[in-house]
């Protein structure tokens, strides 16, 4: 049980540091900042254009008029998040530690 009681308390102290950081993106401007080079980064290596064309696959394969779009979501999320390059990942990862450092 107490185990049970220290991770439930670790959950919520990372909730709360998630939620002050994610504040301070937001107020700043840094979050919209962030994205936008998010976005243009995957455009750059193609990760976009390859992930439509899966969504285009997976309509095709379900048929256009028997999937809905929340199931489009959550079949292409998945894959998304997987093929996103690394370095794109690390290098977003950098720029919020110099963020918060900075702040």
């Amino acid at each position: 049980m107490a185990a049970d009681s220290i991770q439930e308390d670790r959950k919520r102290k990372d909730e709360a540091v998630r939620a002050t950081i994610m504040q301070k993106l937001i107020e700043t401007g840094e979050k919209e900042r962030l994205k936008e080079m998010l976005r243009e980064k995957l455009i750059e290596t193609g990760w976009r254009d390859d992930l439509r064309e899966y969504c285009k696959e997976v309509i095709r394969s379900k048929g256009l008029e028997r999937i809905t779009v929340d199931e489009l979501v959550a079949q292409i999320t998945p894959r998304g998040r997987a093929t996103v390059p690394d370095h794109i990942k690390a290098d977003l990862l950098q720029r919020i530690r110099k963020f918060l450092q900075s702040t």
